[in-house]
């Protein structure tokens, strides 16, 4: 089954330890990797992907480290669209929901309503062996024009 980010022409991979330096590093790398696509800071999804990366890094280290020692970040990009994954090693999927059905952690909640507000998607998929999870983001670009090579 091709997934939607497996069509995106453009990658770029970041494996941290799962802990607080890794939500500065992630954030500072998502910052670069789409401006080396050509994807500027103009770009109406720029400012809520660092805030939707950033929340979903943070939960890997805050609930996920006790058993996922790492954190990954998958980075994917085309003229459309860009796409970002956050992958610990915990077996715990938690839900996708909107602020009218959280719980108490309000932070999944305020990433699905970010991208739902800028026409993206957000999914969850879990890893072969039912030992770990990726949540999916991918937001639609507005520019015209393609990314530049690398």
């Amino acid at each position: 089954m091709i997934r939607p980010h497996d069509a995106l022409p453009y990658r770029h991979v970041l494996t941290l330890p799962a802990m607080g330096s890794a939500v500065r590093i992630a954030r500072e790398t998502t910052e670069q990797v789409p401006a080396e696509w050509g994807v500027g800071p103009q770009e109406p999804c720029t400012g809520p992907a660092l805030l939707i990366l950033s929340e979903l890094v943070a939960n890997s280290v805050r609930h996920a480290a006790v058993l996922s020692p790492n954190v990954t970040v998958v980075y994917a990009g085309g003229p459309d669209a860009f796409a970002f994954g956050v992958h610990d090693r915990h077996p715990y999927r938690p839900a996708l929901c909107t602020p009218a059905v959280a719980g108490s952690g309000r932070g999944l909640a305020t990433v699905v309503e970010l991208t739902l507000e800028l026409g993206g998607s957000a999914v969850v998929r879990g890893d072969a062996d039912e030992g770990g999870k990726s949540i999916w983001i991918t937001l639609p670009l507005q520019r015209t024009g393609a990314p530049r090579d690398r």
